[in-house]
């Protein structure tokens, strides 16, 4: 088809093109996403979330209290105060191991989920080991940080379970009544209500707290065992009957949210103890310090300095857990090598 030229204009031209008809500004790039969202839409979210969450609490702790002022909820209150006594035998106080199995616990749980979260989103691992006796079952430094880790992490637990019941301290952590539950919910509502119920940890756990412990030594530390067992390079891979039985995938499914509920638990934990009377509850558990009178010690600093000291210690320990220094140690149980 032949272009038809275009005739003249006939009267003389008043419009001409702007500089947009021969430039075209470049198109703006596209806002990076993590997920689905932009950073600006998650911190949008974030905020409106806070808000969301701030006004439930408000509202629950409006709903508790107006609950707690019937009469009813008062009788349930002075007949379950949130904690029932112990038996006769049970010790009073916090022995000195206590306290250090406990710096130890806090000292590895804190090791094992950073190289566990690491494991989870490491793509390429710097550095690999390898057993001597076994050179082809290569895994990663940290994956071995973390296994490793574990099996220190099991015999502080056994060594552990083991004192509680040669020296009776079972007793403050196992419920030994039925009344541990209404008590429990008793010491629940207080929690929301924001009149939290009388702590002296010298003597006696609210029944709340030994739920809390109960289930963390005796249910979820021994779920993260075995699943953690299963996923590790010791389970017999060759026993195709057991490996059928517990396929690796339940393993999965059970250890990553139990390694969530202790991070709440720590959480809560840590929140809890800084704000029911934080000298008096670090010198009972780091100095092994207490009284009958839950005022006592109050104003010692002992606990505090020595928690200080341990959290240095912890934050040092995770700054110094890099390929540099762990590939030599990790030398001494097998061979190392790089990427």
């Amino acid at each position: 088809m032949v272009a038809v030229p275009r005739e003249p204009l006939t009267v003389p031209r008043t419009v001409w093109p702007g500089r947009v008809a021969f430039h075209r500004p470049a198109a703006k790039p596209e806002p990076q996403r993590i997920g689905p969202f932009t950073k600006v839409q998650w911190a949008g979210a974030v905020v409106v979330a806070g808000i969301g969450l701030l006004f439930a609490a408000a509202m629950a702790v409006l709903f508790v209290r107006f609950l707690l002022s019937l009469d009813v909820m008062r009788d349930y209150l002075a007949t379950y105060p949130g904690e029932y006594h112990l038996p006769a035998a049970a010790p009073v106080g916090i022995p000195a191991w206590l306290g250090w199995q406990h710096f130890f616990n806090a000292f590895l749980m804190v090791l094992i989920i950073r190289s566990g979260l690491q494991i989870r989103t490491e793509k390429r691992p710097t550095a690999f080991w390898a057993p001597r006796r076994n050179p082809k079952g290569k895994t990663s430094l940290t994956i071995w940080f973390h296994q490793s880790l574990d099996v220190f992490w099991l015999v502080n637990g056994l060594v552990f379970v083991v004192l509680l019941f040669v020296t009776g301290q079972w007793m403050r952590i196992v419920p030994t009544s039925w009344e541990v539950f209404p008590n429990a919910l008793s010491a629940a509502l207080q929690y929301v209500s924001l009149d939290w119920p009388t702590e002296n940890g010298w003597v006696n756990y609210n029944a709340l707290q030994q739920l809390a412990y109960f289930s963390t030594v005796f249910i979820a530390a021994p779920l993260a065992a075995v699943s953690g067992y299963r996923m590790s390079g010791m389970w017999p891979k060759k026993n195709a009957k057991l490996t059928a039985a517990y396929p690796i995938e339940w393993a999965r499914r059970i250890h990553f949210p139990v390694m969530l509920y202790f991070v709440v638990f720590i959480v809560i934990h840590v929140v809890l103890v800084l704000a029911t009377g934080a000298l008096r509850n670090l010198n009972h558990m780091y100095a092994a310090q207490g009284s009958v009178d839950p005022n006592a010690y109050a104003d010692n600093w002992t606990g505090f300095w020595m928690f200080v000291l341990s959290l240095a210690v912890i934050a040092g320990a995770g700054v110094a857990a890099r390929p540099l220094v762990l590939a030599p140690v990790a030398r001494i149980f097998g061979t190392g090598s790089g990427r």
